[in-house]
């Protein structure tokens, strides 16, 4: 049972670090070039190299059954990702972020325990540590906590699309991981494709940006296969709690690379998020 736990929770950070650092890259990319665009293009980029680790490394042929999971998990993630960015837009970060990260974290907790039964006391504590270091790391510091009814809606919307996006990854058979990862960028990518296209917002990143772009792509997949990886080889509040905590992997980069000031919030938030992993994995 330890040894799962601790599989699982090496796993999820995996996702984790793959995650914060698509997001970190993606930011940098984001602030030259339209955001829509960098996601799609990111996506784009990164469907070749995905399609062929599947047809080298992957053995057994996928089901459809963990295809149409993969599938809509990528569906429900986009959702997510265009519920955040709109709300973000609309509205306050200190609030849409955290309250969505929050939201996607609790709805498959909640769902693991009457799945796979209650976790240890240990893991418990960590949990309720790691929700309050991503409250932490995903706030801009304000002290105004009341949700406008936009913010609750579009934060409500991106935390229910994650936590789809987490539940479907954890229904497959485990025979097979890069292909429904596969199948689940090709649906996200195809979506938010038409997403892009309608609001017409869709241009070409610039050469010298291509490579951020690839970064972001590749690694954002990296996270999902981890992920995956991670709810196959133990239980899901695990997996999805531990790769939850992404934002420190993001703020770290942002301290070391660009030197950005750490705000208090933030400092705790990091310390906090290690204190939890290592509570998780006990």
């Amino acid at each position: 049972m330890l040894e799962t736990d601790i599989l699982t929770a090496l796993f999820a950070l995996g996702a984790a670090l793959a995650w914060g650092s698509g997001d970190f890259s993606g930011g940098l990319a984001s602030r030259r070039h339209n955001v829509y665009s960098v996601l799609l293009a990111a996506q784009l980029v990164s469907i070749a190299p995905l399609l062929v680790l599947a047809l080298v490394f992957e053995q057994a042929l996928p089901r459809a059954s963990d295809l149409l999971a993969g599938a809509v998990g990528g569906v429900f993630g986009v959702v997510g990702l265009v519920s955040l960015y709109t709300g973000l837009a609309r509205g306050r970060m200190g609030i849409v972020a955290p309250l969505a990260a929050i939201i996607a974290s609790i709805i498959p907790v909640c769902i693991g325990m009457i799945t796979e039964g209650a976790p240890t006391l240990w893991q418990t504590v960590g949990f309720a540590i790691a929700l309050i270091a991503i409250w932490l790391l995903s706030s801009d510091g304000g002290r105004k906590l009341e949700a406008t009814p936009v913010e609750l809606r579009f934060a409500l919307l991106a935390g229910v699309g994650f936590a789809a996006f987490y539940l479907a990854l954890d229904s497959f058979s485990g025979e097979t991981a890069l292909w429904p990862v596969f199948a689940a960028r090709l649906a996200s990518m195809s979506l938010l494709a038409l997403y892009v296209s309608k609001r017409r917002q869709w241009s070409m990143p610039p050469r010298p940006l291509l490579p951020l772009v690839a970064l972001t792509g590749l690694l954002d997949t990296a996270g999902n296969f981890f992920f995956v990886l991670a709810a196959q080889a133990g239980r899901l509040d695990v997996a999805t709690v531990v790769s939850s905590l992404y934002p420190a992997i993001t703020v770290l980069f942002a301290w070391l690379i660009l030197k950005e000031h750490l705000k208090f919030k933030q400092r705790i938030g990091v310390l906090t998020a290690f204190a939890a992993i290592t509570l998780i994995a006990l």
